[in-house]
């Protein structure tokens, strides 16, 4: 028996050695769009971006301690995220299950029966019915030769990577959600301040337009005038409130809380959210490297690759070393005390042959699912760039646009200053000032508008860059 164990040993050194991984090794894909996704953005040329590395967690530029509670409630406890991480879990126990099968595998097992057997199976004298106990104890070891196991690791590797990618991707998107939330909510307040002063000014107007129209002033199309606009002006306070309000629903669902249980503080903001600064932005490649959803994409065409190794192992034999012993007597004492011993020790071959067209159908699916990740992963990468390139070139248009807006606010301003001092002088009437006052406020809701824009574009480029989660 030594002798034998030894040759068994020997020969499974010898497969070892020889053992190759069928099927063909991955290589990073060269996809067709990532040459040119090598260099600066075309749309970065903006003085409100600089082609510095992102920065890490970039909701913290906007410097708001609040925004910064809420983007951690919101990572602990979405629900997006959870699944994520469960995803994450089950990946990584796919990967202790293929890796398990380097290992050899145990099996015990014990049966005990009654019955009764024929006489001419019976030694002289013995009964005829009796207990009849067995147990066994084997040992099996697959001889990867082919790579059939190792492949199958490779592609559980590229799952859980893939799967932690896409847990980076989820947390980028509540990251933005909840920073998106809150600056609506913001936003809401401030245009909600504009509005009411809007609606306080037509108010006065429309007051003193009654006192000139009782004393032969105004007719009653000019007061019918100022307050049909006066109306249309107080209908958009409800509609901004509950834009409001549905931000803030937003943010209750994004942190794990009922709209109740969110924290009060939250909609105390009444300013827009903007960073002033110029936004980093780095480069092309740099965001290839960086977005989840590329690295997830690249990933699984990993895994695919190896799953055609797996599927191509199958037109070899598939070759097991096994060993067990056992003892079968009419009861325990029988076989545990120096019964009928037996053992056996040999290699196993399972081998699908001649009829191979079922391995071989196999091989084919698996290259067409590598073709449609690589397709996948080319068709990410091209998002990534269109996604990136729109968002850098929304941002810049839209402050472009604020900057006509804020000049128009601006000559409104100097308008409202000067019928005030002619006001002051008795040059102007009222109703001349308050016409002034509420064109200025007209021009300060299109702005701050304008501002609640700016705040959407820029989330959104940092949504597009990916900022906080390289890898």
């Amino acid at each position: 028996m030594t002798m034998t164990l030894r040759t068994l040993a020997a020969a499974a050194s010898a497969l070892a050695l020889a053992a190759c991984a069928v099927g063909p090794d991955y290589k990073a894909p060269q996809s067709a769009s990532a040459p040119a996704a090598t260099g600066s953005f075309v749309a970065a040329s903006s003085p409100a971006v600089s082609l510095a590395p992102v920065a890490a967690d970039w909701w913290r530029l906007y410097d708001d301690p609040v925004l910064d509670g809420l983007v951690r409630d919101a990572l602990a406890a979405n629900t997006d995220v959870r699944v994520a991480v469960a995803n994450i879990a089950r990946a990584r126990a796919g990967l202790r299950g293929a890796g398990a099968d380097r290992l050899p595998q145990g099996q015990i097992g014990a049966g005990a029966q009654y019955g009764r057997s024929p006489e001419a199976q019976r030694a002289p004298g013995a009964p005829r019915e009796d207990w009849a106990v067995d147990v066994g104890i084997g040992v099996s070891y697959e001889v990867d030769l082919f790579g059939r196991v190792s492949r199958s690791v490779e592609a559980a590797r590229s799952d859980l990577a893939a799967a932690e990618a896409d847990a980076e991707a989820v947390r980028v998107v509540v990251v933005s959600d909840t920073t998106q939330a809150y600056a609506d909510a913001a936003s809401g307040a401030a245009r909600l301040g504009v509005a009411r002063r809007i609606v306080d000014l037509l108010d006065q107007q429309v007051n003193l337009t009654d006192r000139r129209k009782e004393a032969g002033l105004a007719t009653g199309l000019d007061l019918a005038r100022i307050a049909t606009l006066r109306d249309q002006r107080a209908a958009d306070i409800p509609a901004i409130e509950a834009e409001r309000q549905a931000a803030l629903f937003r943010l209750a669902t994004l942190t794990g809380r009922t709209p109740s249980e969110l924290p009060a503080i939250a909609g105390e903001r009444a300013i827009g959210l903007e960073i002033t600064d110029p936004i980093p932005v780095g480069d092309g490649a740099a965001l290839l490297k960086r977005r989840p959803d590329v690295r997830a994409a690249e990933r699984r065409l990993a895994a695919d690759t190896a799953r055609i190794g797996v599927a191509t192992a199958d037109l070899y034999p598939r070759i097991t070393l096994g060993a067990s012993a056992g003892s079968t007597g009419s009861g325990f004492g029988d076989v545990f005390g120096g019964g009928p011993l037996r053992w056996l020790l040999g290699p196993l071959i399972n081998w699908a042959f001649p009829n191979q067209e079922p391995a071989r159908a196999r091989i084919a699916a698996a290259e067409a699912g590598t073709q449609a990740s690589l397709a996948r992963f080319d068709g990410t990468v091209l998002r990534a760039l269109e996604e990136t390139e729109t968002a850098l070139s929304s941002y810049a248009r839209s402050l472009e646009q604020r900057q006509a807006l804020r000049a128009a606010r601006d000559q409104s301003e100097r308008a409202a200053r000067i019928v005030r001092a002619k006001r002051a002088e008795g040059a102007a009437d009222s109703l001349e000032w308050l016409d002034a006052e509420r064109t200025f406020a007209e021009a300060e809701a299109v702005l701050a508008a304008q501002d609640a824009q700016i705040s959407r574009r820029q989330i959104a480029l940092f949504r597009a860059l990916a900022g906080g989660w390289s890898s």
